[in-house]
């Protein structure tokens, strides 16, 4: 059973903007930390963002250009992403860290299978 379910992936030229989905059915109350990561073709995963507590942290690679949220009611985690560029395409995961709280990217253990992000320039 899927325990976090991205959406909101697509193709859209540079300059665009795209809002990301984490639908984590019980993962936002119970996990310590919940986070955004990223990976392309031929290059490490690496976080974009971060939320803990009710504490959003954006990493320095898109910090002024995305935002992470959190919609409890709903059990969603969001990432809003605005004047996007050809080096923001990637597989966007969600992911929950169940343990630590530290929100380092090492700690997370549940991962969503992803969704792709194109940006055209």
């Amino acid at each position: 059973q899927e325990r976090l379910k991205e959406s909101g992936g697509g193709s859209i030229e540079a300059g665009g903007s795209l809002t990301l989905s984490c639908v984590s059915f019980d993962l936002i109350d119970t996990s310590k930390c919940m986070g955004w990561f990223r990976q392309s073709p031929g290059k490490e995963r690496e976080g974009v963002a971060t939320w803990r507590r009710g504490q959003a942290r954006i990493f320095d690679s898109v910090k002024g250009r995305f935002t992470v949220s959190v919609d409890t009611s709903k059990k969603t985690m969001y990432l809003t992403m605005t004047n996007l560029k050809p080096e923001d395409t990637a597989m966007y995961y969600c992911a929950a860290d169940l343990f630590y709280g530290v929100c380092r990217p090492g700690d997370f253990d549940l991962w969503g299978q992803g969704t792709q992000v194109t940006v055209s320039s």
